[in-house]
């Protein structure tokens, strides 16, 4: 049984720890605060009894856990990430303990008059008479993912203390920077040397994916012309006016807000601005790679038509590619997914099967050669105020690692009969 005390205080430990990542910058990992956690995982690793525990230049974290069965199993890994969102503090995290949750609003901070309210976040009343841990209001919590490298430790823990429970060679990971879609950048997929691994990476409690969005940043670059506003009649170009008909040019109900399900999107994210230029980032996410490609192209086509307008270059797009759909990877071995699933159910949870509306390192670590699905770790409002996760889901969560390990140390031979 996993013991429950244990878990909060080995979660607590980590979402204390600032790792935010930065997207500006151009180092691995992204801010040196990262390694803080990273080394403490590392000791951490060596005290429960991993093998080969390594940390590389770049703060990757692998440990093994050895097999303790005498006939072939295949190598599998289990991956999460330490960095925390950009999008919103990750500083001086204080986790409060909601015990035996009643279904009520949860004030986070009274004097700031910031509530929790299952009235606004309804998968709160999933967790009635279970015990949550939930921020203050005035960061975020860093279940995403810490929760996940709270459940692998845990998992490998269980299995070192219990070797009656039969398993083959596991390796675990942990990477940094994944937030800002860089956590599988300097992954060292041969080293690691598992044939496939599961991210534990997701939300909700029963959760198994192994779809995702295909994903792109765009950077859009609008010229003007500065002249003295007195005298400027004829001459001053606005960029930040052409740069709102660019914005408005494009599909208003294609963005997150208005979107779900395989549906994609074009998300305005960031917007500096002055009359001599304005830069316009989006995001572009797309299940459908054709779509996902039409997508890219309307970009440009807009820039095009703009620039014709004004007969100059006034609008120029920059568009990197930063992940693609996994399933395309995952589908010709499908009896990875059917273990999970088949771990999933043995705990005693619903499996949810449905697409990723986001990316995970497993994304980007199934195109390097490790498919990678991934599966639920417990929290819900991802990379603000209103972060939470039940700690009972955190215990499922462990207990499925473990499940996976077993089954995989079995006859997967039924789960590879109907592969697609």
């Amino acid at each position: 049984m996993i013991e429950k005390q244990h878990i909060i205080d080995r979660f607590k430990s980590y979402v204390t720890i600032d790792t935010e990542s930065d997207p500006n910058s151009n180092t691995t990992p992204s801010t040196q605060k990262q390694w803080d956690l990273a080394n403490k995982l590392v000791e951490e690793l060596k005290q429960i009894g991993m093998e080969d525990v390594t940390i590389d230049d770049n703060a990757y974290i692998m440990a093994t856990l050895p097999s303790n069965v005498s006939h072939p199993v295949p190598v599998i890994g289990f991956i999460s990430h330490f960095d925390t969102s950009p999008d919103f503090t990750g500083a001086n995290v204080n986790p409060q303990i909601i015990e035996n949750y009643d279904g009520k609003d949860i004030v986070l901070n009274k004097e700031q008059d910031i509530v929790l309210s299952p009235e606004y976040f309804e998968d709160l009343l999933l967790y009635k008479g279970q015990t949550l841990i939930t921020t203050d209001g005035t960061t975020l919590l860093g279940a995403d993912d810490k929760a996940g490298i709270t459940e692998i430790i845990s998992a490998m823990e269980y299995l070192i203390n219990h070797p009656e429970i039969k398993h083959g060679k596991i390796r675990v990971g942990f990477t940094p920077d994944e937030e800002i879609g860089r956590g599988a950048h300097k992954f060292d997929v041969e080293k690691f040397g598992a044939e496939w691994a599961y991210t534990m990476d997701g939300s909700q409690v029963g959760e198994l994916e192994y779809e995702n969005f295909n994903a792109a940043g765009a950077v859009v670059t609008v010229k003007g012309k500065i002249v003295h506003p007195g005298y400027a009649k004829g001459k001053m170009i606005n960029s930040m006016y052409i740069a709102t008909d660019y914005i408005n040019s494009l599909p208003r109900l294609e963005t997150p807000e208005h979107t779900e399900g395989r549906e994609g999107f074009f998300h305005l994210h960031n917007i500096q601005g002055t009359v001599d230029e304005t830069k316009i980032q989006y995001i572009i996410r797309d299940h459908d790679r054709e779509h996902f490609e039409a997508r890219k192209e309307m970009l440009e086509e807009l820039a095009n038509d703009i620039n014709e307008q004004h007969q100059r270059e006034a609008v120029t797009v920059e568009i990197k590619d930063q992940y693609y759909n996994m399933r395309e990877k995952i589908r010709p071995m499908m009896h990875i997914v059917k273990i999970a699933k088949k771990a999933i159910e043995e705990v005693g949870i619903e499996p949810i099967m449905k697409p990723i509306r986001g990316g995970t390192d497993g994304s980007q670590l199934s195109f390097m050669g490790l498919p990678c699905p991934n599966i639920f770790a417990g929290g819900h409002n991802f990379h603000g105020r209103f972060e939470y996760v039940p700690v009972e889901s955190m215990i499922k969560a462990t207990e499925v690692i473990v499940k996976i390990a077993e089954l995989t140390a079995q006859d997967i031979s039924k789960f590879k009969s109907e592969e697609e």
